[in-house]
């Protein structure tokens, strides 16, 4: 009697003990999985990278910093002495009316286009280098705009590097070993755990039945969305981290810019929830309806 009893205590504790490990596996695998493809498919993919943020044309804080930068940049080589700050606001609303136009689209797709080779280089490249874009194109497209409008004092922006910083010097050494990291897993992550699920379920069903595929099925479940919110809070904190050392004049330009690129991963973490939502939901209903079945059978 002492034998049969401890047997199935010790195949419950067993089934416990691999349940706990397996949700523990995915919440570390889930995000990792993520993460590398992301920065596989997007973060290193220029089309994917100027498609991300190509939107962002049309974002109120972009279009006001550019207004800004190219203001500020030619009012340095402007002296109108009581005028100024008259000529520096017809100026600013002059650009930023420029910056709802197609050329200005056009422009922005450019620059970040030529962004993206130095958003790689800088997360390859060396200690203390910031992550920039570069506005020196949409400042160029738009000082030849408004010089065949002609607006006054346009022919006086200077064209010259001018950046939007989206990741400081501090925070880009702190991620650079990571991107490498990620960039070297690519999507191999993402097929493992694949595969390792399907070898998990497909073995517990194999060897121990349905019900025990079921279970396997559910602990995944609580895997994925566990793994889901551990991705969620990931990208919130790499947000916060991020924008605490761009300047204050980029702060909004950055953010737009971060929300950007990390938008698919913001989709990925419902899916993945969804997902694992509906694998455990979808289990634990299999499991009740086959305990049913049974009782109904034995009833008869």
């Amino acid at each position: 009697m002492r034998t049969s009893s401890s047997a199935p205590s010790a195949v419950s504790t067993t089934t416990a003990a691999f349940s706990a490990v397996l949700v523990v596996l995915l919440a570390v695998l889930v995000p990792l999985s993520a993460l590398s493809a992301w920065v596989d498919l997007e973060i290193d993919d220029t089309d994917r990278y100027v498609a991300a943020v190509s939107p962002l044309s049309s974002d109120p804080a972009v279009r006001n910093t550019v207004a800004d930068l190219v203001t500020e940049e030619a009012m340095r080589q402007i002296d109108l002495g009581p005028l100024q700050d008259t000529v520096r606001e017809f100026l600013h609303q002059t650009v930023r009316s420029f910056t709802t136009t197609e050329a200005f689209r056009n422009a922005w797709d450019a620059a970040n286009r030529a962004a993206h080779q130095a958003v790689a280089a800088a997360l390859d490249g060396d200690s203390g280098e910031a992550v920039t874009i570069d506005l020196a194109p949409v400042i160029e497209q738009v000082k030849q705009d408004l010089v065949r409008d002609g607006v006054p004092f346009a022919d006086q922006i200077p064209v010259q590097r001018t950046e939007i910083t989206v990741l400081g010097p501090g925070q880009a050494d702190d991620l650079r070993s990571s991107f490498r990291w990620l960039r070297y897993c690519s999507i191999w992550p993402a097929v493992a755990t694949l595969v390792f699920l399907v070898l998990v379920v497909g073995v517990a069903t194999v060897r121990r039945g349905l019900r025990a595929g079921l279970w396997a099925t559910a602990t995944v479940g609580v895997g994925f969305v566990l793994g889901a919110i551990v991705l969620r809070v990931l990208v919130a904190v790499g947000r916060s981290r991020v924008l605490d050392e761009v300047p204050d004049g980029d702060r909004d330009a950055a953010a737009a810019v971060v929300d950007a690129l990390t938008a698919s991963l913001r989709t990925t973490v419902w899916v993945v929830l969804a997902v694992g939502a509906a694998l455990l939901v979808g289990a634990v209903l299999a499991r009740l309806l086959l305990r049913n079945r049974r009782s109904a059978a034995d009833m008869r």
